[in-house]
């Protein structure tokens, strides 16, 4: 009798210890995603109060607005005014459905919209902006994705709002959506713009 149980008790030991470290990340990711209410935009971002990368990129070859070539990004673009920072491309799905919402943004004329196209073809950016209209008052080229790391982005789309003293006051992971714009980045622009 003893010889029988003594291998079943240890393939159980055995199963139990293969499924421990399943379990123990289950129950951690579990945990994650219960603190952050289910919402993957609200992670966190280091980068909250403190100066907006000191961003250098050259302009998407070929960007117009108003017929003229709209410029790329410098840390100028940062300061004195409250900024709107969009991480976008044209392959991104979500870009696509934020675009609208950019647009009515841009109507806002306390505030500047700059984007950082992302890993982006330039003819299919432009494209891309042809069809949903320019809401950018300067956008950069980020063809290794080098700028967008110093940000801190996860992925595209994501939305940064920049104080006018050239620190970031809002991070949003994800697009833009009718209800977040409303909820969280309508009043961050408002905090934004009552700052001194």
């Amino acid at each position: 009798m003893t010889s029988v149980a003594q291998p079943e008790r240890s393939a159980t030991r055995r199963r139990l210890l293969v499924l421990l470290p399943l379990a123990l990340f289950l129950a951690l990711a579990a945990l994650f995603f219960v603190s952050l209410g289910g919402d993957r935009s609200r992670i966190p971002s280091a980068l909250i109060g403190r100066p907006a990368p000191a961003t250098v990129l050259p302009p998407v070859p070929g960007l117009e607005r108003d017929g003229k070539p709209l410029p790329g990004l410098v840390p100028a673009d940062f300061q004195g005014a409250v900024t709107l920072v969009n991480v976008w491309a044209s392959w991104c799905v979500p870009c696509h459905d934020e675009a609208p919402l950019l647009m009515r943004l841009a109507e806002d004329t306390r505030i500047r919209i700059v984007g950082i196209n992302y890993k982006d073809q330039p003819e299919n950016a432009r494209r891309f902006l042809g069809r949903y209209g320019n809401p950018f008052v300067a956008a950069g080229a980020d063809a290794s994705g080098r700028s967008s790391i110093d940000w801190g982005v996860y992925g595209v789309p994501e939305t940064f709002i920049v104080g006018r003293d050239g620190r970031i006051a809002y991070k949003l992971v994800g697009p833009i959506t009718a209800q977040n714009l409303e909820t969280a980045v309508k009043p961050a622009i408002e905090q934004a713009l009552a700052a001194k």
